[in-house]
């Protein structure tokens, strides 16, 4: 008899005939993909995950790199680092029992207090998890000592350390800035860049606006570690990169003089700049700090209230903090006018002893008026009744027009611009969303404001370096400069950092003559003698928004009319107007400015 196999078992014998083949084929592709993945891992990922092997093994005791240098524009040195020692306990050499007979010889040897060490042994181990900082800033004298005894004083150690250096103390200090230890939180972002928890970063100006250009790379002592984290042995050092040197824009003599000028001032600022590029010479402001107190590696709360509580506020820099600018204003006015086609150039106008708005009668400032006159000698005299036509002629919003083309109500582009403050140009539409601190539609825009803005009270407030920004476009022919602390190579009068102000030649050359009027034989006359080039310039004297005394302020610019240098000298609070105040610090500045020029 003939046996039938059916369809079902031959399709059972023909699959269990290939199923060793199946299976080679799959054991064949796992071993490919294994193959293949560990070529990566070993070949091309070989390095990375070697590194963070290491980085498993190995500890490394930060060493902090050289900070570049700040230098002034002729290589004067602005700020530098010094090395400073530190007494240091590596705690996984000295138990309970050992360290009383260790804190009791370093106090003799060293002249330090046991109670003072063993407070410091308390706080723990530093941020870098292995040392404990028993003592800063020792004297030559006691490195010495030390030295001599180190090999009978196990467990301590002597370390140097970097820390920032400002040789001439505050000098410039709101410009520079300083460094501070990162904080836990900033850690966590900066880590991998490359920061390591001892480090320090650059907090405010020019350190913190270059961080990256100066801060270099960190080195250290190299140790390995087993899995539990305790020291097997040091493996050596690895050397720091240093920053790089940053040469400013500040000419250290010109910072001298204009802080020197401010000695004598409760409160104020000096901008000293280059009207062609807006290279800042010179940024000072009064009160200031010495940010050498920030390089400490020890200090104290009642240190720190006595900066940051300092009711005088000495962390503020008044060249970048907006106040009433008076009289200094009426060049913006007078743009304004001739700007709008409301009060050309040729333009005559009655002045008196007051104009009323608003039911309140707004005074020229000699009580009287100085009859029929021009925009030239309305800025000679100062005329207020002159501009309360002008600005209330052509309104609020031409006259912010105006204040915006030259800079006003917002950031001067300067490097450190997150400490400047935007100001204040008031007008209808802010009135109208309520001032800033009201419900809209609450505040209208009344004839007062208008009259007041006219002559830069009230509703506008600006910055001494908005001012020397404005003033730089009288001084060079139209151009809107960006303020800058740092030249980097690039060239400044480039479109992308000096634009052409939209400006009618003829309005330009009036403010022009009628700046230098005010030099010549007006309220500036001060400013005249030797060692002065012919200038232009605008006093004012503010009333103070806040209820103080009067501001006092002077803006020049020389020599007239193309200027290479525009000062702004602002005095906060003095017994006095700008005539009295302000122009003789600008003075000082100017004479030694036109003394380096002749050399």
């Amino acid at each position: 008899m003939t046996r039938t196999i059916s369809s079902r078992d031959g399709h059972r014998h023909s699959g269990m005939h290939q199923q060793p083949l199946v299976l080679l084929g799959v054991v064949l592709l796992f071993c490919g993909a294994m193959l293949t993945r560990l070529t990566w891992l070993q070949v091309l990922e070989g390095a990375h995950y070697k590194e963070l092997a290491d980085e498993n093994r190995i500890r490394l005791v930060p060493r902090s790199p050289i900070r570049g240098r700040l230098l002034d524009r002729h290589g004067k040195v602005l700020a530098s680092s010094k090395l400073t020692y530190s007494l240091y306990l590596e705690p996984r050499l000295v138990d309970e029992a050992s360290w009383p007979d260790l804190r009791d010889r370093l106090a003799r040897l060293l002249n330090l207090s046991a109670q003072d060490l063993d407070a410091r042994r308390g706080r723990g181990v530093d941020r870098d998890g292995y040392r404990i900082t028993l003592a800063t800033d020792l004297k030559p004298e006691q490195v010495l000592r030390f030295r001599e005894q180190a090999l009978g004083l196990k467990g301590a150690q002597v370390d140097v350390d970097i820390l920032r250096f400002y040789p001439h103390g505050s000098l410039a200090s709101h410009a520079l800035g300083y460094t501070q230890p990162i904080t836990e939180e900033e850690y966590k972002q900066l880590a991998e860049k490359g920061y390591k928890i001892r480090d320090r970063i650059g907090r405010t100006g020019v350190e913190a606006a270059y961080e990256s250009w100066l801060r270099g790379k960190w080195g250290g002592q190299m140790l390995e570690v087993n899995a539990m984290g305790e020291v097997q042995r040091n493996l050596g050092d690895r050397p720091s990169v240093a920053g790089k040197d940053l040469t400013l824009t500040l000419d250290l003599d010109l910072q001298k003089v204009a802080e020197q000028a401010l000695a004598d001032k409760p409160g104020g600022a000096i901008v000293a700049m280059d009207p062609r590029t807006g290279a800042v010479l010179a940024l000072a402001s009064k009160p200031n700090f010495d940010p050498n107190f920030f390089s400490k590696l020890v200090t104290t709360q009642k240190e720190y209230d006595a900066l940051f509580s300092n009711p005088a506020k000495p962390l503020l820099s008044r060249a970048m903090n907006p106040y009433d600018p008076g009289s200094t204003w009426k060049p913006v006015t007078a743009m304004a006018g001739m700007e709008s086609g409301k009060f050309p150039p040729d333009t005559k106008l009655n002045t008196v002893a007051c104009i009323t708005y608003g039911g309140h009668c707004f005074p020229d400032h000699n009580g009287a008026g100085f009859g029929r006159i021009g925009y030239a000698d309305a800025l000679r005299f100062s005329s207020n009744t002159f501009f309360y036509q002008v600005g209330v002629g052509v309104g609020s919003r031409a006259l912010k027009k105006a204040a915006t083309q030259l800079g006003f109500g917002g950031k001067s582009g300067i490097e450190i611009g997150w400490e400047e403050s935007v100001g204040l140009v008031g007008d209808e539409d802010w009135a109208a969303a309520g001032r800033g601190w009201a419900q809209p539609g609450t505040t209208p825009w009344i004839p007062e404001d208008m009259a007041s803005a006219s002559i830069g009270q009230s509703v506008v407030q600006i910055t001494p370096l908005q001012l020397a920004r404005a003033y730089s476009v009288f001084a060079n022919g139209g151009w809107l400069v960006t303020p800058h602390l740092a030249d980097q190579g690039l060239d400044w009068t480039a479109p992308s950092r000096r634009t052409k102000v939209d400006m009618n030649p003829s309005t330009l050359a009036k403010i022009r003559e009628g700046l230098r009027k005010v030099v010549s034989d007006g309220t500036g006359y001060g400013l005249n003698g030797p060692g002065i080039p012919p200038a232009g310039g605008k006093t004012g004297t503010a009333e103070d928004s806040t209820g103080g005394p009067d501001h006092a302020w002077f803006a020049t610019y020389a020599p007239y009319p193309e200027g290479e240098i525009v000062i702004v000298a602002f005095a906060q609070n003095p017994p006095g107007g700008g005539s009295v105040h302000a122009l003789p610090m600008a003075k000082k500045v100017m004479e030694v400015w036109n003394r380096k020029r002749a050399k």
